[in-house]
């Protein structure tokens, strides 16, 4: 999804995206009648039922399975490259990350690890592995390699209340919230900095 995409998102369907998120496993019906109470948006569940699949499948949010954390260890890791043979090599090595299941994450960052990673493997021994046969297989275009071990995973999920910064942009957002209780005077005054009219 491209940021013209995200410009394009109505405040009603930003709620409704809220609604979901903090309501995973409730009926288009229970969604519909969550919107009415909370925000005063008349919508049947066959319209919700429509606009979340068009959401899904725009790819403004995709339904993933998350394992229970304590079935793996989780490691951070961090990949600098070796550039003499990154022009040749960096494909294969892109392709395997992002096929491989056990890598969980992948992304790029701004400093000298430029290739980051959060995986799952089953114990230490596991990883160890994993490392081992990686390097072997493209070992050319790493210039440094970084592991770290996350022993405690205390949080991983996307809080449905941070679609209120996106929500406040608007005026009608704004309104929105007001109907639900939540819009407080720090919010509205983000929302005025943002470019967002004020409602009086």
């Amino acid at each position: 999804m491209t940021n013209d995409t995200l410009a394009e998102i109505g405040p009603r369907d930003l709620i409704l995206l809220q609604a979901r998120i903090a309501n995973p496993t409730a009926s288009s019906r229970e969604l519909s009648e969550i919107l009415k109470e909370e925000y005063g948006i008349s919508l049947s569940h066959n319209h919700v039922n429509t606009l979340l699949r068009e959401m899904e499948t725009e790819g403004l949010f995709r339904k993933t399975v998350v394992p229970r954390r304590t079935l793996f260890k989780h490691y951070v890791f961090r990949i600098a490259f070796h550039y003499p043979n990154f022009r040749d090599h960096w494909e294969d090595c892109y392709d395997t990350l992002v096929e491989d299941p056990h890598v969980l994450m992948f992304f790029n960052a701004d400093h000298k690890y430029r290739w980051q990673l959060i995986t799952q493997f089953r114990s230490t021994e596991q990883m160890d592995e994993w490392v081992t046969a990686f390097f072997e297989d493209h070992g050319e275009v790493i210039d440094e390699f970084e592991t770290t071990s996350v022993h405690n995973l205390h949080k991983f999920k996307t809080d449905a209340a941070i679609f209120d910064d996106l929500i406040t942009e608007t005026e009608e957002g704004q309104e929105y919230l007001e109907r639900r209780g939540d819009l407080g005077p720090d919010a509205e005054t983000d929302a005025a900095e943002n470019g967002a009219t004020e409602i009086e």
